[in-house]
């Protein structure tokens, strides 16, 4: 393992890489990830034995090392072979994807022409709750990002933390559906439609009522045939 610095990156990185794989961690002192990934990759890069070097860069200290990644995120862990970027990842990863990722590099599988940048583009196409707050530390307004990371919090039982996600972006179709199962906890179309049932003669002078009515509707969703059967039963119930 080397510490890198703006001075040494082009011997340290770019030359070595050209002798062997180097694995660039890029990380900051007050990235509370970066230290928790830290030694993990440390330590499996050390098992190695020489065939792969570690390069650690302080992005505070090294700004111009850190913009030949066009870093949007830390940490931030890039793979170099001959010069070029052949794989990467953002964000803290445990020791079996981190070990996965070096023996990726190692065996060669894997590698891309060119440059391959860790894009928030790549890490919503992932899709796990890592991924998307790494995402959300970039922009935390994302209007792809947020409700999936709602849906992922809505499905683990955590509604508070989805429905006071989705107040940070405006209301959508979808925002207004997920906010609608977070509320309500219903998904399958018999439990729905029993629900509507019984809340049907309620409507017209219970408010909550009548909310859950309508959060049942936007779970149930705009394109399932049996909603507006189910709207126009409200608006006769109203009316």
């Amino acid at each position: 393992m080397i510490d890198v610095t703006d001075q040494t990156f082009q011997t340290a990185v770019i030359e070595e890489s050209m002798k062997r794989p180097v694995v660039v961690d890029l990380w900051a002192e007050w990235c509370g990830p970066c230290k928790t990934l830290g030694p993990i990759i440390e330590k499996v890069c050390a098992e190695t034995n020489g065939k792969v070097l570690l390069a650690k860069i302080d992005v505070d200290s090294n700004p111009e090392s850190s913009a030949a990644f066009r870093v949007q995120s830390i940490p931030a862990v890039y793979a170099m072979k001959d010069g070029q970027i052949v794989d990467g990842f953002m964000g803290a990863q445990g020791e079996p994807a981190v070990r996965e990722f070096v023996d990726r590099l190692i065996s060669g599988e894997g590698e891309v022409e060119g440059e391959a940048e860790v894009t928030v583009e790549s890490m919503i196409e992932r899709g796990d709750e890592a991924a998307l707050l790494e995402v959300l530390q970039v922009d935390p307004g994302h209007p792809v990002a947020i409700p999936k990371l709602a849906r992922l919090y809505v499905e683990s039982g955590r509604t508070q933390e989805a429905l006071d996600l989705l107040a940070r972006i405006p209301e959508t179709d979808e925002t207004r559906q997920i906010a609608a199962l977070a509320r309500t906890g219903a998904n399958e179309d018999a439990e729905i439609e029993g629900r509507l049932e019984a809340l049907l003669p309620s409507v017209k002078d219970d408010e909550e009522a009548r909310k859950e009515f309508v959060d049942l509707l936007e779970v149930m969703g705009a394109e399932n045939p049996k909603t507006p059967v189910w709207r126009k039963k409200l608006t006769n119930q109203l009316f």
